[in-house]
């Protein structure tokens, strides 16, 4: 059993050698579309500061998601993704 199992990893990283080499074509790819900060900052009305403030991250890292050099992760990106769904949710989340 190890040794067949060992055989369908090694395959694996083959196929994902020819995939990543263009030589073959994945099944299927996934792909996520990542919220846009800015129009849920500018949606809300507010600063940089005061939305990191809502959103318990800092400043510096709201700049960093807007310019794309960071990018939302874990609950943050949850966050983001329900105030880009429901930009009301704001205003319950300054409220807390």
């Amino acid at each position: 059993m190890k040794d067949e199992l060992f055989s369908e990893l090694i395959d694996s990283v083959r196929e994902a050698t020819e995939i990543r080499q263009g030589l073959k074509q994945p099944a299927r790819v996934t792909t996520f579309v990542l919220p846009d900060v800015k129009a849920i900052r500018a949606v809300a009305g507010l600063t940089q500061t005061e939305f990191a403030s809502a959103v318990g991250v800092s400043p510096s890292l709201v700049e960093a998601w807007e310019q794309k050099n960071r990018t939302p992760r874990g609950s943050s990106l949850k966050v983001l993704r329900l105030l880009e769904r429901e930009p009301s949710m704001l205003n319950l989340i300054r409220s807390l």
